[in-house]
């Protein structure tokens, strides 16, 4: 027989709008509740409900390092109009945004502490959460760990950080548009 090393704790999830148990968002709200240096975060699709936002403004307040990637070439424009709308917010807490500029990204990835990472399909948005089938794995203590957080750091060098300054800029129907949209985000 080989030897053969162990390197950490690989879980692979699902989840399913079939039972009550939303292990997706539970997931990720864990990971944000527990980091105490920094959570890296990549979607697609950000449209947060009160308790994600609370949860994300929380961890930077306290001092966690808070950076969220999204697109910043979107494929719904509804979409990008809503997040838009949380950005002012996440700001003000000390989140960091920040759009991938060379064009859309899809990946949905969650990485903190240097110990925990998620990779998989879910978003963060209220149809990933609640109405799909989502497929994800988590890794503890894991060498892979490392890498997601270093292909979010190169991610982060393409792309555009967003200010205070940038969303005082966004035109009154863009922020009209996004508040209205908003109403319908669980359908979106």
């Amino acid at each position: 027989t080989g030897d053969y090393i162990a390197d950490g704790f690989v879980q692979p999830y699902s989840d399913t709008p079939m039972d009550n148990e939303n292990v997706g968002e539970h997931i990720y709200m864990d990971i944000i509740n527990n980091a105490e240096k920094y959570v890296y975060i990549t979607t697609p699709y950000l449209i947060l409900d009160n308790e994600f936002l609370t949860a994300l403004q929380f961890a930077a307040k306290k001092g966690v390092d808070v950076r969220i990637i999204t697109p910043h070439i979107p494929d719904k424009w509804y979409v990008y109009m809503i997040a838009w709308r949380y950005y002012p917010k996440l700001i003000e807490a000390g989140v960091k945004i920040y759009e991938y500029t060379p064009g859309f990204i899809h990946s949905k990835s969650f990485v903190s502490d240097d110990t925990t990472a998620v990779i998989g399909t879910i978003n963060l948005d209220y149809r990933s959460f609640y109405l799909h089938y989502e497929c994800a794995c988590l890794l503890y203590n894991n060498s892979a760990v490392f890498d997601i957080k270093n292909d979010f750091t190169e991610t982060m060098k393409i792309s555009q950080q967003i200010t205070m300054e940038d969303c005082k800029k966004q035109p009154l129907r863009q922020k009209i548009a996004g508040g209205i949209l908003n109403i319908f985000a669980p359908l979106l």
